[in-house]
């Protein structure tokens, strides 16, 4: 199954939201979930239904007897980000999950039985209640409130990722993990990698609020995902010399790679999008 999502994944984002065989024509979107345990990202492709402002996605796993992982990850958190097809391209949203009740639930998965007679298969093979889950996509509005929430929000992130950054290097000068010497110093690595990661995926998403809202961040806003883009490759590239088993030299020096210019990135950030913060 992993291998399977894997392919749709891929399809999904080289085709702009479009894929063929089983999948043809469903109306498909990527959820990013944070992990409830790994905290590491987990991304899975959902049916969807567009319900005005928000998306509506049903944790069917067609019909087996738990839950889908994603939805036990957006129960732990609910910040997920969503890759859908639009006019041929792709865009990405943040958004804010809710799982429905009672009587709310009850009816859209009543009607989405109906569009797609699958959804009624599914429930009829198993006993637990399928959730229907509404996304809601982030909205910065007209107002400076939401602006200065997300700033906020951002700044604390980037804050706790600077924090985490110099423990890494901390551990890799002593050898060890402080408070914790029993921890590999390759799992304290990938854990930095996650979280890291998952930042800049959550950020992706928060960027299309930003654009919406105010269309001249655009050349910002373009630089920072190219930006991204880049962080994610040395990512990888950190994560296949952990796998190799390498020495903190070689660890060290791929840690500088991801990390030249990642305090310029930040700064840069926070001052195209809260100039006046």
């Amino acid at each position: 199954m992993v291998e399977f999502n894997q392919r749709v994944i891929e399809e999904f984002r080289r085709n702009g939201g479009r894929v063929g065989g089983m999948f043809e024509g469903a109306p498909l979107v990527l959820l990013t979930t944070q992990g409830a345990r790994s905290g590491a990202p987990r991304t899975n492709p959902a049916v969807y239904f567009r319900d005005g402002a928000r998306l509506l996605v049903f944790a069917s796993n067609a019909g087996a007897p738990h839950h889908p992982a994603w939805y036990h990850n957006l129960l732990a958190y609910p910040q997920v980000t969503v890759e859908i097809g639009e006019d041929g391209r792709l865009r990405t949203y943040a958004t804010q999950a809710t799982p429905l009740e009672g009587a709310e639930r009850d009816r859209h998965y009543r009607e989405q039985a109906e569009r797609d007679p699958a959804f009624a298969e599914y429930q009829r093979k198993t006993t637990r209640v399928i959730p229907v889950v509404a996304l809601h996509p982030l909205a910065l509005g007209d107002g400076s409130a939401r602006v200065e929430a997300v700033s906020a929000q951002l700044r604390r992130h980037h804050a706790e990722l600077r924090a985490e950054l110099a423990r890494l290097r901390e551990a890799l000068a002593a050898g060890v993990v402080p408070d914790a010497p029993q921890r590999a110093l390759a799992e304290h690595c990938l854990t930095f990698c996650d979280h890291l990661d998952l930042h800049h995926i959550r950020e992706n998403g928060a960027f299309t609020a930003f654009e919406d809202h105010s269309p001249a961040l655009r050349p910002a806003i373009a630089r920072l995902r190219a930006e991204h883009h880049v962080v994610a490759e040395k990512l990888a590239e950190l994560r296949s010399v952990l796998t190799g088993g390498a020495d903190p030299g070689r660890i060290g020096a791929a840690l500088d790679r991801i990390t030249d210019g990642l305090e310029e990135h930040f700064a840069y950030e926070e001052a195209s999008l809260f100039p006046a913060a």
